[in-house]
Order: C-alpha cells, then structure tokens, then sequence
C-alpha cells in the first residue's frame, strides 16, 4: 500500500502548485513566489504558451577553438549515405551548433518522462552562452519546448552527450505529444558519448561526462570545476519535492549541474579535435593513442590508424592491450599490401599466449600464399594447433569453446591440406627424377 500511496503522491504532484502569473512582457524581473527565479541570470519569460523560468548565462571557459574539417567529418561521417548539402554547410559552421543536455522526471524515457529543464548553450563571442528552460510545474512544458525549437530552427546543429539514445528521442516524443509545436528538424546530430567511448574506455574505464572532466579535460586546471554536485540519481525526486510546495535549493544545484554538464560538453568538442585533428595526440598517453587508432579504423582512416596504433606501442601499452595493439597493427600492415612487416609482428606474438595461436595461423597463410613455402606454413599451422589445445588442456583459452572449436578445425583443415600438397609436391618430383645415359652396369657375377 505505501508503494500505491506513493505513486499516488506523485500523480498528485503533476497538478500545478503554483498559481500562474500574468502579464503581456515577454520577460520581467523575478517575483517572490519564484524562487528560482533569484538565481544568477534567471528571470521569468513569456511566450505564446505562457511562462517559464530563464536563467541566461555567459561563461568566459571553455574557450571557443576552431574545429579541424577531419574533425567534422569524422565525427558526422555516415555509412549509409553521404551527407547533404545543408548538413555539410551547418557542420562546416560551429556557430550553428548547440549544445543541449536535460533534466528528467526519470531515466526510464517514455510517454510519462518530462524534461523540466533543457538546457542549451552555443559559443558566443569566443566563449559560451548558457540558457536554460525550466517549467515550474507541468503547465509550463509547451512553453519551454517552444523556446528550444525556436534556438534549433537558428542552430540546427544538435551536439549532446548520449542524447541520440535519451535526451532527443525523449523531446521528440514530447513535441509530438504537445499536438501544437512541430519537432524541430536537425541539419545534424553529433553525439560526444560514441567517440569518447572509443577514445577514453581503454584507460579510465567509466567514459561519464564527470569522470571525462576530472581525467580528460582537467577542468580544476581550467578553471571551472563542480562543486557540492547533487548527485544524478536524486534529481527526479528533488523536482518531484518540489511540485509538492518543498524547498528550491535543491533545484538551484541541479540548474548548477546542469550548467556544468554543457560547458563539459563544449570543452569535449576541443578536447576530441585535439586527438582526431591531424598531427593530433603528441601529448596523449599510449591507451589513449590506442583508443584512437581503433577509431580511425572503424571510420575507414586506416593510414591514420595505423600511424597511431604504432605510437601507442612505442609509447608503451599495459601488457594485455600491448599484445592486442600488435595484433592490430599486423591486420592494418597486411590489408595495407605490407605483408613482410606484418609477418614480422605476427612473429613477435608467438611469444604471447593471448594472440600466439592468431599469429601462428596467420604466419600459415603468409608463408603459404605469399612465400609459396608450404613446409613453413605446416610447421606454423601444426605449432598453433598444438598451441591451441595445450591452452584448452591448461583452462587458458578465454575466448570461449565455440570459438576454440571453430578455430582448431580451420586449423586441422590446413594441416591436412598442407600435407597433402607436400606429398603431391614430393611424388611429382621423384616422377621427374633424370634418367641416366649409356648402356646400365652389368650386375657382378655369382661366384660358381
């Protein structure tokens, strides 16, 4: 009954608990009931779906930087098609782009997750201006949509931290909910969270936008960092207080997180272009380089990929992610033409249990194919099955017996096909042995 009382209470709280204010300005100084209004930059704004709450902010840090054109495509590159016209021209623009991030009634998305707080922000005047759009209760949402449709019809450039996955689709269901303000159409749609992924998960692991400021962006260092941050989780449930008539502090720290949370979004932009820009990434460290390659790679840059991946190694990886780089490295050399180089690497991993058994195979192939010396590419194919099983028999294999089995059988079929072809080699070559001229030697006479 108290998880019914509760769900109640909370249905409760959708109702408006504050009484609407009137007036025809489109903006006015704070009243007394509007305690959120008394923050720094906040102040009550109207438009043709009534009132919501403004905070406006200019913030010297982060500092606009130009973003490299490799950059912009790398970043906005698609499969499947190529990119339009419009989208070429708004990307090539950063002026038109704008950053967002929101504050939900729950982490779950759906019909019944509002965004009471959206918050954009766009470099401005060499740095980055803030505002934010926050409905002090429900009645107050077409108002604040109809406010971040009118910024993306000006900066049609979406630039978000996993908002492809949450915080857009949530808004486009709002829109489409309010039956009265159209879904703003996007030119483009960069999302920070995937390339952040690939280049930071390697060395710290968690790829949050507050670790990737404490770790990537040193923001102590620049000046700005987060202080008595509340804490992502209790959010929904400090607006939900504060439906029911409960204090507004609360909320001032989440407007303050939420702050935080764009200009860590504008500093990524800098931070990523550093890496992805060319002759980018002289003072990353080795996993990081790593991360980037693995990047490039899967962007289709494979000369940039392995130019980095080869950094990474000399720069020193851990162990486990070394021997991975070399693998790595070896595939981009081979698909690259440069079969000795790869052979090369392929020999330098018969020394490491996690990739000897993939070496010894590919060693197989390149002596086979590539230096038609089929008895090198037994020895290798029979050393990697014997590798193989050895790690099985040792509970070493850890990538999984489907894949072990799938891998010892290609390698059973070489061995078998291999000495086949030895032995067809050595039967034609005795069939072609010279015979010898002049009448044959008489056989010795037996002794009477």
């Amino acid at each position: 009954m108290a998880a019914v009382g509760d769900r109640f209470s909370r249905l409760a709280a959708l109702r408006p608990a504050r009484p609407r204010l009137s007036g025809a300005e489109m903006l006015r100084a704070p009243h007394a009931e509007d305690s959120l209004s008394h923050l720094p930059g906040a102040a009550i704004a109207t438009n043709r779906f009534g009132q919501h709450v403004l905070v406006r902010n200019w913030f010297s840090s982060p500092e606009y930087s130009e973003v490299s054109e490799v950059t912009l495509e790398l970043l906005s590159r698609c499969r499947d098609e190529a990119l339009t016209k419009r989208t070429r021209t708004a990307l090539a623009d950063p002026s038109k782009w704008l950053f967002l991030d929101t504050e939900t009634t729950g982490l779950a998305g759906g019909t019944g997750t509002y965004a009471f707080l959206i918050g954009l922000a766009w470099w401005d005047a060499g740095a980055l201006q803030v505002e934010q759009f926050f409905m002090r209760d429900f009645g107050e949402e077409h108002a604040i949509l109809y406010e971040v449709a009118a910024r993306l019809a000006e900066r049609p450039v979406l630039v978000t931290f996993n908002g492809r996955s949450f915080d857009w689709p949530l808004l486009e269901n709002r829109y489409t909910m309010t039956r009265a303000i159209p879904v703003p159409r996007l030119a483009a749609h960069l999302d920070l969270l995937h390339p952040a992924r690939a280049l930071w998960k390697l060395r710290l692991g968690s790829v949050r936008l507050v670790e990737l400021e404490r770790h990537v962006l040193d923001a102590a260092k620049t000046g700005w960092q987060r202080q008595d941050d509340v804490l992502a989780a209790l959010i929904p449930q400090h607006y939900f207080d504060y439906l029911r008539g409960g204090p507004a502090e609360p909320l001032a720290a989440v407007i303050r997180h939420n702050q935080m949370d764009l200009r860590g979004l504008a500093a990524l932009v800098g931070k990523i272009d550093e890496l992805l820009a060319p002759n980018g990434g002289s003072d990353a460290e080795g996993l990081d380089l790593f991360g980037l390659s693995r990047y490039l790679q899967r962007r289709g840059d494979s000369q940039r990929a392995h130019s980095a991946c080869t950094q990474a190694i000399q720069r020193g990886l851990p162990k486990a992610h070394d021997g991975q780089a070399r693998r790595e490295l070896a595939l981009l050399a081979k698909r690259r033409g440069e079969h000795h180089k790869a052979a090369a690497l392929w020999h330098e991993l018969l020394k490491d249990e996690r990739n000897a058994v993939h070496a010894c195979e590919q060693l197989a192939v390149y002596f086979e194919r590539k230096q038609k010396d089929p008895q090198r590419a037994l020895e290798f194919a029979q050393l990697g099955l014997a590798k193989l099983r050895r790690a099985r028999d040792l509970l070493l294999d850890r990538h999984g017996l489907p894949g072990s089995l799938r891998t010892e059988q290609r390698l059973a079929d070489r061995v078998a096909r291999l000495q086949a072809r030895i032995q067809l080699q050595s039967r034609a070559t005795a069939t072609l042995l010279p015979v010898p001229h002049g009448p044959l030697p008489r056989a010795p006479k037996l002794p009477a």
